[in-house]
């Protein structure tokens, strides 16, 4: 993976590739303008929810993307409560107890839509690429791309190939663990620029 500084979309584009072309991204195909999803990633989910830091939470906000499927699952089984974003209705959220929840297709049928993420102690947010120093490089564009800004701590989960000792381009938000399909990664110093 090249180190030279280099533009955030020019960086997506090439992992995006990477990732394609490696067979390590999973459905949906091709991974290019998502979050991608990536082979293992239960395992990755099942790291960062097992971390200590993680592991006494009772209340998450999690993203939409497929990546962050089996998080959900694992975490609404556990009994964790969930904060989905709401896909009609931006600012708000579903509220999750219910594991048949995890699925989006689900979130209207189980889910209570809500304004605010009552209680909620975390956040678990894709990525298109992270880095050892906790910087997060999302799609570019939608729900949660900048990080929430809700002064909660942030993690996200990665492929091996998606995790760099350091971004070649400026981090579009900062994370405090990364869950990957072997083990948990703390970054190495939160208050580090890009």
């Amino acid at each position: 993976m090249p180190q030279k500084a280099t533009s955030a979309g020019a960086f997506r584009e090439e992992m995006w590739n990477r990732l394609a072309a490696t067979r390590v991204a999973a459905f949906p195909l091709p991974p290019h303008g998502h979050h991608p999803n990536f082979v293992r990633a239960r395992d990755a989910a099942r790291h960062l929810l097992t971390h200590p830091e993680v592991a006494g939470l009772h209340t998450l906000i999690v993203g939409p993307e497929r990546a962050l499927l089996p998080l959900r699952k694992l975490a609404l089984a556990a009994g964790i409560t969930l904060y989905v974003p709401h896909q009609q209705r931006e600012g708000w959220y579903w509220r999750l107890i219910d594991p048949a929840g995890a699925a989006l297709s689900h979130l209207s049928a189980v889910g209570e839509p809500t304004l605010r993420p009552e209680g909620a102690q975390a956040a678990v947010l894709a990525c298109v690429a992270a880095d050892r120093r906790g910087g997060r490089l999302s799609k570019g564009f939608g729900w949660g791309a900048r990080g929430l800004g809700l002064g909660l701590p942030e993690y996200t989960l990665a492929h091996p190939l998606m995790l760099l000792d350091r971004l070649p381009c400026a981090a579009d938000s900062r994370v405090r663990l990364i869950g990957t399909p072997g083990g948990t990664t703390e970054a190495a110093n939160l208050t580090l620029s890009p």
